[in-house]
């Protein structure tokens, strides 16, 4: 890990810490629920050659292995700082977080990229960034709803409940938190 990398995990850390410290985490967590990301795609296969050539050094491959665990857990680890930083209304230093990740195609690093440009009003962006989304995971529940919200906003109920319906297809009832949420938006009780 090189110091620049450090100094800026050490930074996303203080910052999430001096959050927590100066308005408390409760409020913070009744804000909003934290789910952990999808899974990081697999690491993509190589060449058949290099396979084999790996596959002679098991040490290597364990080590590997580890490393792709390490990753991972670093991934999520500072995916929910920067969620939690967007959960405070921090939105600007969300996304830098976000970015800071490495993974802009992730869906749900995207999603909340999109959800914090909504919340600060930038709504091409958004659309750039749930749409990224969407490529990512055709099915990401998340950002049907999220992007229904969004139509909500800019006043196109009808486009807000095609996306509904697409949730409750997704979810298969309408009893998931996704629907949930953009069912109160639509119906103009709530606002995320």
């Amino acid at each position: 890990m090189t110091l620049i990398q450090k100094a800026h995990r050490v930074g996303i850390i203080s910052a999430v810490v001096l959050l927590v410290a100066a308005i408390g985490i409760k409020p913070m967590l009744a804000a909003a629920t934290w789910d952990p990301p999808q899974p990081l795609p697999e690491p993509k296969q190589e060449d058949s050659k290099k396979a084999k050539k790996k596959d002679k050094n098991k040490n290597s491959s364990a080590i590997e292995q580890q490393e792709q665990l390490l990753a991972r857990e670093k991934f999520l680890r500072d995916y929910r700082a920067a969620s939690l930083l967007i959960f405070a209304g921090d939105y600007k230093a969300g996304i830098a977080a976000l970015h800071a990740l490495g993974h802009d195609e992730h869906p749900d690093v995207a999603n909340y990229i999109g959800y914090a440009y909504r919340k600060i009003g930038n709504y091409d962006q958004s659309k750039v960034w749930y749409e990224a989304a969407l490529k990512a995971d055709p099915n990401h529940v998340r950002t049907w709803s999220y992007y229904g919200m969004w139509h909500m906003e800019q006043g196109n109920r009808l486009k807000a409940e095609d996306y509904l319906a697409k949730v409750k297809l997704i979810c298969g009832n309408s009893d998931c938190t996704e629907y949930r949420q953009l069912k109160s938006v639509i119906d103009g009780k709530a606002s995320y």
